[in-house]
């Protein structure tokens, strides 16, 4: 399972952008989207319109992962643990949620998430896309 970050979702908004091509290519490799209730949140700040929102849904098929106790405890020791540093809060709740979910974080903010991975975040890769099938030359030639 993959747990798109904020920066995923908005970039589905943009048919050519490279977060939407990855998550086609992960949904045509069969690969399962989520996302954190805490990214589902941030993506709800907008502004997105309804149909935005529908299309967001129909990707993670509803798939959003609810940020609980267990949650909160892992975020607080994850923020302890790196540094404390004041903009990376809503990155400990987003970790916490995939660290314990065991799933990938798909992040255009690589950065941001690297500071995790002693603790345990899977980076999801992107996608080698599928070739395109080439045209069959008739037998003979």
């Amino acid at each position: 399972m993959i747990h798109l970050d904020t920066n995923y979702l908005i970039g589905l908004l943009v048919k050519v952008s490279p977060q939407a091509r990855d998550v086609d290519d992960w949904l045509s490799g069969g690969q399962i989207l989520a996302a954190s209730a805490i990214v589902w949140t941030e993506f709800l700040n907008g502004p997105v319109t309804p149909l935005e929102v529908t299309r967001a849904e129909l990707v993670l098929e509803l798939r959003i992962v609810p940020f609980c106790r267990a949650e909160a405890t892992l975020a607080a020791e994850l923020f302890n643990k790196t540094g404390r540093r004041r903009g990376s809060r809503f990155d400990c709740l987003v970790a916490a949620t995939a660290i314990l979910a065991q799933a990938e974080v798909a992040t255009a903010n690589l950065t941001d998430f690297k500071a995790f991975l002693p603790y345990g975040i899977r980076l999801a890769a992107a996608p080698i896309p599928m070739p395109a099938p080439t045209p069959q030359s008739p037998a003979g030639n």
